[in-house]
């Protein structure tokens, strides 16, 4: 599999998004997570992204599980802070509807972007991965709290960075004027881009400009833009940005299916390969449940697609 830089590291163009392995949605067995996993690695993929939000923790500890006999130098890990997870004092039993993780919900999150927030935040991380050091950290949604983000969240991974317990300092993010502010008033490495970069949502191209001046790396996640890509036709029922996807939106996937069907190519095939189109993005990252998935990926990841289907989608 090719790699691209990300401050002097090189990734993999596709990375494994650790998000259904905390139970994202559904309950999955630790035996089919490993799986997922081991299979990612054996296609080549060697870039794991993880975050304590995704199912309390349990995301973290199982690729910290199913990476643990792989050589540490050989793959990219990265984490998020910014949600502390402390214990619940009113759990109701599952993590779903406050979360959107099948998880006993034993934990709760609380946001915090302070200085001593996220050097916690990270500790406890290494300690469920059981690592060192994590290749990349991001700061994980700040988006209703940029100030703290700008002025502590940022310098507290700069300063970690700097003692080699981070190798390259992050923000994941959903919007797209968040990002572009965090680009610009912070010493970024990367922007993990979720759905903002995509064939179907391209509002994110004012980050991708402003990244491309200052040296800062592009992660465009959420490919399938939750789901509404991820079929050669998109389902009446399809989500877009963790939402029921709206008819306008069905359309416009809908007219993609059809140039794609034209030329012989599968949207979800398209969607994937679309953003690493960009030379200013590094690798695209999407969540991968069982074995089965990452076959899938692999397959829309080596599709070959002609240069006059890409111009006929951008048209």
């Amino acid at each position: 599999m090719r790699t691209r830089d990300i401050a002097g590291t090189a990734v993999t163009e596709l990375g494994f998004g650790g998000a259904s392995s905390g139970n994202l949605y559904r309950a999955i067995s630790d035996e089919t997570a490993a799986a997922a996993i081991d299979a990612a690695w054996d296609a080549g993929i060697r870039y794991f992204d993880t975050a304590p939000h995704y199912g309390l923790g349990l995301s973290e500890r199982r690729l910290g599980a199913a990476l643990a006999s792989r050589p540490r130098d050989e793959y990219v890990l990265s984490t998020k802070v910014g949600r502390l997870l402390e214990p619940n004092p009113a759990p109701t039993g599952s993590d779903l509807a406050a979360g959107g993780f099948d998880v006993p919900d034993d934990l709760v999150r609380r946001f915090d972007f302070s200085r001593d927030a996220v050097l916690r935040s990270l500790a406890d991380s290494l300690t469920r991965i059981n690592i060192d050091a994590v290749n990349i950290a991001y700061v994980h949604d700040p988006d209703d709290h940029l100030d703290v983000a700008v002025r502590e969240a940022v310098p507290a991974l700069v300063e970690l960075r700097e003692q080699g317990v981070v190798g390259a300092v992050g923000a994941g993010i959903n919007h797209w004027p968040a990002a572009l502010r965090m680009v610009r008033e912070t010493d970024l490495d990367v922007v993990m881009l979720a759905g903002r970069w995509t064939l179907l949502d391209r509002s994110g191209a004012p980050v991708l400009e402003e990244c491309a001046r200052r040296g800062v790396k592009v992660v465009a996640a959420a490919p399938y833009n939750s789901g509404l890509l991820a079929r050669d036709r998109p389902a009446p029922d399809a989500h877009f940005d963790y939402g029921a996807a709206s008819a306008g939106m069905r359309a416009r996937a809908e007219e993609l299916a059809d140039v794609c069907e034209r030329h012989g190519t599968r949207l979800p095939a398209a969607a994937l390969q679309f953003p690493l189109r960009s030379p200013q993005v590094s690798a695209v990252v999407c969540g991968m449940r069982d074995a089965g998935q990452v076959t899938a990926t692999i397959a829309r990841y080596r599709a070959g697609i002609a240069a006059e289907t890409w111009e006929a989608l951008h048209a």
